[in-house]
């Protein structure tokens, strides 16, 4: 072999080997990559039925039942809800009406959760969780704004 024939398969080699360690990388980067949704989203289908994914919201008031370290509750955007199953000891913080965020994958229509997160303080929420109940409030101000425009106009019509 010719030292030029030799040099060109050694380059050779080398990029294939730096192309199937960038494409192992890639790989493992997208499969535990975790997306958050909320549970306006979750109700909407456009959460994956298939993945682990994290979703957020309030812990809505009374939806809270424990039976031992089992623990049912309901985490809301104000707009939709979804029920979340989780097997494990919560956070200190976990409480009715505050903040969460659960990991875990849907069954069904419920969502049942590897792990829970509470919020730490009355001033931070994840991002993704702040949003989502800002833009489920807004939607339903937007709607029950609708329905009094709706009622008044008919009113006036009269």
């Amino acid at each position: 072999m010719k030292p030029r024939h030799l040099r060109m398969a050694i380059a050779g080699g080398v990029l294939l080997a730096v192309g199937g360690i960038a494409a192992l990388v890639f790989n493992a980067f997208q499969s535990n990559m975790v997306f958050f949704y909320s549970p306006t989203q979750v109700g909407a289908k456009e959460a994956p039925v298939d993945r682990t994914f994290r979703i957020g919201g309030l812990v809505k008031e009374g939806s809270v039942q424990r039976d031992g370290v089992n623990v049912n509750f309901v985490v809301t955007d104000t707009a939709k809800s979804v029920p979340v199953r989780f097997s494990g000891i919560l956070p200190d913080l976990f409480k009715e009406g505050k903040g969460v965020v659960a990991q875990g994958k849907l069954e069904g229509d419920i969502f049942v959760a590897r792990e829970v997160l509470a919020k730490h303080d009355e001033n931070y929420m994840p991002p993704e969780a702040a949003d989502a109940l800002q833009k489920a409030h807004q939607a339903q101000q937007m709607s029950q704004g609708t329905l009094v425009q709706g009622s008044s106009m008919s009113a006036g019509s009269r």
